[in-house]
């Protein structure tokens, strides 16, 4: 070989075919990235992103395979979620994801009009405006409805059936979810059909949990009703704590709070719900339209009795609930 000795050129060709691989991975598509906006914090939320990855893969997708998911967290900041959904549509997501409420649903749908938007919720989304309707939303957005708001009734007629001689219930909500009005709503009517008196109280911080509890000690209520928010779940520890240290018998909407002591919930299967919006995701970056997805209504719901902590709160969990719990804690 003129001008080049060999060893040159077999240098020369090895790191030529070395670049061919890189320049090929270069040419390669974009992974699809979904955009993952929760109210809460992530230690909260270790089996509902698994139940959605499920979804995923149930739709044909693995995270970091064929998938990105970027997540925000509020932290129970409702106030940053407006800034977080903005972020997400800016990078941008080809989907969001919404979980942790009404709150995160609205802000998303605040910050796009194009990006699809899948949410789980626990009211009827038609309601406050979400979609147009059920079986076709119509616009960007469609998810899950699992029905945390109208299973109040139910929650309350559990408790008295627990509580010998239930009269008085305080009722704790926090006044930043957009879903506390048409909660104290239903609890107040399912309350006056029992013949309750409810005493309803604010919190929207860990201070005021405290605040509200030393309250609720001194008034000494047969009952505490703890309204479903996710702020609330990312303190199910200090709520549950305070519930069983002061032996207040107390209803909690989601399995979470009575697996680590809270007395009962009842509510839907929060996870199923994730696995739907992770179904749903997949599907839309499949092709599918938002517009033509029906909106899923939950039909899987939980009774979950912790019958240690009704041991030490002095109850008799009566027969009846006993059969009809889907699951008794010992």
């Amino acid at each position: 070989m003129s001008g080049i000795r060999r060893r040159d050129f077999v240098i020369l060709l090895g790191g030529g075919a070395a670049a061919w691989p890189l320049a090929a991975r270069a040419q390669q598509p974009a992974l699809p990235v979904i955009g993952f906006l929760d109210a809460r914090s992530p230690d909260a939320m270790g089996n509902r992103l698994r139940a959605f990855r499920q979804g995923l893969k149930e739709a044909g997708f693995v995270e970091d395979e064929n998938v990105k998911v970027v997540y925000r967290w509020a932290e129970g900041k409702y106030d940053q979620l407006p800034a977080l959904a903005a972020d997400l549509v800016h990078r941008p997501v080809n989907v969001i994801a919404s979980g942790g409420g009404i709150a995160p649903a609205a802000a998303a749908k605040a910050a796009t009009t194009t990006i699809p938007v899948v949410f789980a919720i626990p009211q009827d989304p038609v309601g406050i405006g979400l979609v147009a309707s059920l079986a076709r939303p119509g616009g960007n957005l469609t998810g899950v409805n699992f029905f945390t708001t109208e299973l109040a009734a139910k929650r309350l007629e559990f408790l008295r059936e627990l509580v010998p001689g239930l009269a008085r219930v305080a009722v704790l909500v926090n006044p930043a979810n957009p879903g506390t009005e048409p909660t104290l709503k239903d609890v107040d009517t399912a309350a006056r059909s029992m013949s309750l008196q409810v005493q309803v109280f604010n919190a929207s911080s860990r201070q005021d949990i405290d605040a509200a509890f030393a309250t609720l000690v001194r008034e000494r209520p047969n009952g505490v009703f703890i309204g479903g928010d996710s702020f609330f779940i990312s303190r199910r520890v200090q709520l549950t704590n305070l519930t069983v240290r002061h032996a207040i018998p107390a209803a909690f909407s989601q399995r979470e709070y009575a697996e680590i002591g809270g007395l009962m919930s009842y509510g839907a299967n929060i996870s199923d719900a994730y696995r739907q919006v992770g179904i749903y995701a997949g599907r839309i970056l499949n092709g599918a339209k938002p517009a033509d997805l029906p909106v899923v209504q939950s039909s899987k719901f939980e009774f979950v009795i912790n019958a240690q902590t009704a041991g030490m709160l002095g109850l008799t969990v009566p027969d009846r609930l006993l059969v009809a719990a889907d699951e008794v804690i010992e």
